[in-house]
C-alpha cells in the first residue's frame, strides 16, 4: 500500500485526533468537496460540514488501501463514529501543499 501525500495523512490524523483546525488546513480555500454527490464549496462550506458529519460526529477513519497517481490520491476507508459508519474511499485531487478536490464514496 502507498503512503498517502502528506495533506491527505494529515487530514486523516486530523480526523482521527478531533483536531478541526488541522483538518481544514489541509485544504486550499477555494477546495471543493464531493459527499456522496453533495456539492460543498470552499473552506467555510467544508467546515460546516466536517462539524456536522466528520469530526463532528466523532469519526475515526482507517486506511485500506491507498493509491496515488500524479496529483490523484484514492484512499479505501473504514469509518466508525456517531454518523456514518462503514466502507467508503476517498478520491483526493492536491496541488503537493493543500488539497483542492475530495470526492467521498461509500
Amino acid at each position: 500500500m502507498n503512503q498517502p501525500p502528506s495533506p491527505i495523512q494529515q487530514l486523516l490524523d486530523a480526523t482521527n485526533a478531533g483536531d478541526s483546525e488541522a483538518f481544514l488546513a489541509t485544504f486550499a480555500e477555494d477546495a471543493v468537496l464531493i459527499d456522496f454527490g453533495r456539492t460543498v464549496d470552499g473552506r467555510t462550506a467544508i467546515s460546516r460540514w466536517n462539524s456536522d458529519e466528520n469530526i463532528g460526529t466523532s469519526n475515526q477513519i482507517r486506511v485500506t488501501t491507498s493509491h496515488h497517481d500524479s496529483d490523484i490520491t484514492t484512499v479505501g476507508i473504514t469509518v466508525s463514529g456517531n454518523g456514518y459508519n462503514g466502507p467508503g474511499a476517498f478520491t483526493f485531487t492536491t496541488n503537493n501543499a493543500q488539497i483542492t478536490r475530495l470526492d467521498t464514496t461509500g
